[in-house]
Order: structure tokens, then C-alpha cells, then sequence
């Protein structure tokens, strides 16, 4: 064997040295490199997830799909496929026209929520895992037109909430197929209950059991500044989550077929077919709410839900959201749901005085009566040609919007109080409301 020269020992040595570790060759220790303390072992973050519930079977098993989509409802022949965004109202939310023989599909989103660490997690997140299994996502197509929107569970039994202009395509469509995609992915047909173009509420049923529905929240639940969360399909992405916060309450909106900035957006550009302007009482979030959320919930931080999403303000240079969205009031839509449940149709109130917003001069914000109708409610209550009413039911009224909003809202029957101003001097009075139907 060969002995290493003087130079290769102290080559060795050094090389020892380098590693800090003893020497590769017998007898040569390395004694004053010290040995490196050993790392802790890597410790991957826990993911947490958060599971739907389990997917029951059903009965005839469906044919197999593409990876990642479903659906194949024929849209008509038009010129071309356009995405349809502006207000979330138009037409239930994503609306297409589409070349000869084309279909629409929805990306269908996980069917679990996934949280990586649970020191990311925060309350929207919370509130997704409880609500998520609430909320569906709703397609429609009919002979003229197609969409997709949102809805909210409300029984276990198969009652789904959404908008009337969701399930008629904002009223272009009266006998349309609708068809309900759950957020564990089920598919399931839908029929209609009854719709109220009045307020834009309307009440679907699937054929399934074991349901979860949401649970509807307090009106005092929320404030202006509360955390608001919102859960929807916006151009047919399902499951999606937003936050914001509550910008105002008793808010009224007008939607017209002229359209004012709170008008639907239908395919092709086309006008709603609505058969009169809605005035709608709404809660104002900055929440990101877009074309598709239309019928999906706006939550509370406990889950709990507080409106229905109608609607979003548009500047005429964006089509998406500008963080002025518009949700329908739960104790309102619990109150209509209950009426078409039961009935087919809901009841809506009227007391039979003409209203405008005052005069520049008037000194005071509110609506003015223009006149009353002989017999009716507001002539019972003592209202006169001149009188601005300023408050009605509690809800500051600030134009003749608001007036008609909060009267529309009422159930025949139901006492309101309100404070009017006649010759400079402020009164109140009480007015039982009657019906407008």
C-alpha cells in the first residue's frame, strides 16, 4: 500500500478540519473544530380541514362528466357569449348568450374548506365553515334566456331562498328548467314556489332531505361598521367568500327598466322585463359582491344570516363590483319566504297617498304627499296634500324611495307610526296599513 507524503497528510488534516469531524484517517483527530449542534427536526404546519357533509348517493347514478365541470344547459342562438356583470339583480347574476348549439358550465369548487394553520384561520373563515353547506348555487335556462345565481337553504326538506329575477332570468322567463347545485356537489332539479317581483324574492324546492339551513340572525345583530360576509356563486364560481362591513342600514334602492345605476344587466345589453319599478329596503355593504351572487347569504360573524344579496351599484366604467352591494333584510325575507311557502304569493302593503321628494326649499329632508286617495289608510290617519313625512315605521325616510320601500315591506294589517311636518311643526301620527294587491 502506498504511504502519503508529507503533503497529502496535511491535505487530510485540513480537510478534516473543513467538515469539523474527526479525521478519515486513523490517528488523526480533529480537536479544535468543535462539533455542530444538530437542528431541530422540521415540523410541517397541521392542516386543518373542515368537512362537508358526506355525499349521499343517488338514485339513478348519473353519467359520468368532464374533470372539474358540470352541466349542459342549451343556451340559444345569438351573436356571441358575453359575460353580463353591472347588478348582481340582472338576470340572476352570470347571463349568457351563446353561438348555435353551445352549452354553459359551471366550475364546480371544492367541497370542503381547507385551512392551512390554524393560525391563519379569522372569522370570515369561521363563518364559512359553519355556512358554507348552506348555500347553493341555482341555474336557469329558459326559451330566450340563461343564468346562473345563488340561494340559501332555508328548510331541511328542500325550501331554497333566492331572487325572483334569478329564477325568471329578471323576468324574461316565466316557465324556465332550474336546476340547484349543492356545496357538496349534488345536483338536483328545482321547482318554483311562489315568487314576489315586489320585493325580488322567490322560493325553489329540490327533492332532498338531510339539509342543512341556515339559521337566520337578528336584526340587532348588526350595525353600520358590523364584519359582514358574504357567500355566493359570482360568474358561476361556487362557494365563493367575501368580506366587508355593514355601510348603511335602511337603505332604498329603486330598480327600473330605464335603469338608474341599480338597474338588472341582461344578455346582449337588453332592458329587464320588469312590469313596474321595485323600490327595495336594503342593507349597503362594502363587501365584494358580484354578478352571480344574486340570491346568495350576507352573514353575521356567528354565521347567522342578516340579507339576501340583491343587488350592486355600477359606475358605468366597471361592470363588477365597486363596493357598494345591496342585501335584502332576513326579517324580510323570512316574512315573504313564509308567505309563498304558504300561500304561493306574499302579501305587500299600501296606504293610498302619492308621494315625491320635497321641494329645494322645503327645509327639510323627507317625502312629500302630494295627494291622498279618498277612503284609503293615509287619508284614516290624517295625512294632507303638503305634509312631509320624515320617519315611517322607525326607518328615517329620506325621498319618496324610501316611503314607498318601507310601506311595500309591511303585511296589510300592520300599525306603523310616523312623524310628518305640516306648517313648519313636526307631528306624529299612527296609519294601519292596507293592501296593495
Amino acid at each position: 500500500m502506498d504511504v502519503p507524503s508529507s503533503e497529502k497528510w496535511k491535505h487530510f488534516e485540513n480537510f478534516g478540519k473543513f467538515l469539523g469531524k474527526a479525521s478519515i484517517l486513523e490517528g488523526m483527530e480533529n480537536e479544535n473544530v468543535p462539533t455542530p449542534a444538530l437542528r431541530e427536526p422540521r415540523v410541517r404546519k397541521p392542516v386543518m380541514v373542515v368537512e362537508a357533509p358526506p355525499v349521499i348517493e343517488q338514485e339513478p347514478t348519473p353519467e359520468p362528466r368532464q374533470p372539474f365541470l358540470v352541466g349542459d344547459i342549451p343556451v340559444k342562438t345569438a351573436a356571441a357569449i358575453a359575460v353580463i356583470a353591472g347588478l348582481i339583480g340582472g338576470g340572476a347574476g352570470v347571463a349568457i348568450t351563446g353561438l348555435t348549439g353551445a352549452t354553459y358550465r359551471t366550475v364546480v369548487q371544492p367541497q370542503v374548506v381547507t385551512i392551512n394553520g390554524s393560525t391563519a384561520t379569522s372569522l370570515a373563515t369561521a363563518v364559512a365553515a359553519k355556512a358554507l353547506q348552506s348555500v347553493v348555487t341555482i341555474e336557469v335556462s329558459g326559451a330566450s334566456a340563461a343564468g346562473s345565481g345563488s340561494g340559501v337553504i332555508y328548510s331541511e326538506n328542500g325550501f331554497i331562498i333566492t331572487n325572483s329575477h334569478v329564477v325568471t332570468v329578471g323576468g324574461a322567463e316565466e316557465t324556465p328548467s332550474i336546476r340547484v347545485t349543492l356545496s357538496d356537489g349534488r345536483l338536483f332539479p328545482a321547482t318554483v314556489v311562489g315568487t314576489d317581483q315586489i320585493l325580488d324574492i322567490a322560493v325553489i324546492k329540490i327533492d332532498a332531505t338531510g339539509l342543512i339551513p341556515v339559521v337566520f340572525g337578528d336584526a340587532d345583530s348588526i350595525t353600520v361598521g358590523s364584519e359582514v360576509i358574504a357567500i355566493g356563486a359570482p360568474l358561476g364560481l361556487q362557494n365563493t367568500v367575501t368580506d366587508g362591513v355593514v355601510s348603511a342600514l335602511n337603505r332604498s334602492i329603486t330598480i327600473s327598466n330605464e335603469g338608474d345605476g341599480f338597474n338588472f344587466d341582461l344578455p346582449g345589453n337588453e332592458q329587464s322585463a320588469l312590469a313596474q319599478d321595485l323600490s327595495l329596503p336594503v342593507i349597503q355593504t362594502d363587501a365584494s359582491i358580484n354578478p352571480g351572487n344574486s340570491g346568495g347569504a350576507l352573514l353575521n360573524t356567528r354565521g347567522e344570516l342578516v340579507g339576501i344579496n340583491v343587488a350592486i351599484a355600477s359606475s358605468g366604467s366597471s361592470s363588477g363590483s365597486i363596493g357598494v352591494g345591496f342585501a335584502l333584510p332576513a326579517t324580510l325575507v323570512k316574512r315573504v319566504t313564509t308567505d309563498l311557502i304558504d300561500n304561493g304569493s306574499a302579501k305587500h302593503g299600501r296606504i293610498g297617498a302619492m308621494v315625491s321628494a320635497v321641494a329645494a326649499t322645503s327645509g327639510v329632508i323627507g317625502a312629500t304627499i302630494r295627494g291622498v286617495d279618498p277612503g284609503s289608510p293615509a287619508e284614516a290617519a290624517g295625512m294632507v296634500k303638503g305634509d312631509v313625512v320624515t320617519m315611517f315605521n322607525g326607518v328615517p325616510i329620506r325621498d319618496e324611495v324610501d316611503i314607498t320601500a318601507q310601506v311595500r315591506s309591511l303585511r296589510p294589517g300592520d300599525v306603523a307610526t310616523f312623524t310628518y311636518v305640516r306648517g313648519g311643526v313636526s307631528r306624529t301620527g299612527s296609519v294601519t296599513v292596507g293592501s296593495l294587491e
